[in-house]
């Protein structure tokens, strides 16, 4: 991994278990700032009072309102991208609401990071958007395709 001591990073979805642990460990590692972006107050309230370090900055939003990511990317380094909606049940019954956080969402991040000049980005996939038969893992499939051509990442031939 790149550098991280000094480094400013985001977690969209941040007040997850993904998003707390990794801030835990960016903390611990001398970063300068941790971005958590969510849209979930209650959250960001827990987590601002047991972290309870100046660090950490929070951004609340949902990544379907676009112009409510961009705050969150400004001036950082890297971002790790966790928000998504990742039940499979949920996904199946409202196939749109996957489309609209999974894909229109992930697009509203990468799109900003992008703008922010950010130096890396993570998203997290699924192993289920290899071969998707479900929902949840087309949605993370057509989110690691626009990855790729947001990014102007390479083909790769599986």
């Amino acid at each position: 991994m790149q550098q991280l001591e000094g480094a400013k990073v985001a977690i969209t979805g941040g007040t997850g278990s993904f998003g707390s642990t990794m801030a835990r460990h960016l903390l611990s590692r001398g970063v300068a700032q941790v971005n958590i972006f969510s849209r979930d107050e209650a959250k960001q309230d827990d987590m601002r009072r047991s972290f309870n370090d100046e660090r950490m900055k929070f951004f609340l939003g949902d990544v379907r309102d676009e112009s409510s990511v961009a705050p969150a990317m400004r001036g950082v380094d890297f971002v790790f991208h966790a928000a998504a909606l990742k039940q499979v049940p949920s996904c199946e019954f409202f196939p749109q609401q996957a489309v609209y956080t999974n894909v229109t969402g992930s697009f509203h991040v990468m799109r900003a990071a992008a703008a922010a000049g950010v130096r890396s980005m993570v998203c997290l996939s699924t192993d289920k958007a290899v071969y998707p038969v479900n929902a949840m893992g087309m949605s993370k499939a057509l989110m690691e395709k626009t990855a790729r051509q947001i990014f102007a990442l390479p083909h790769v031939e599986m």
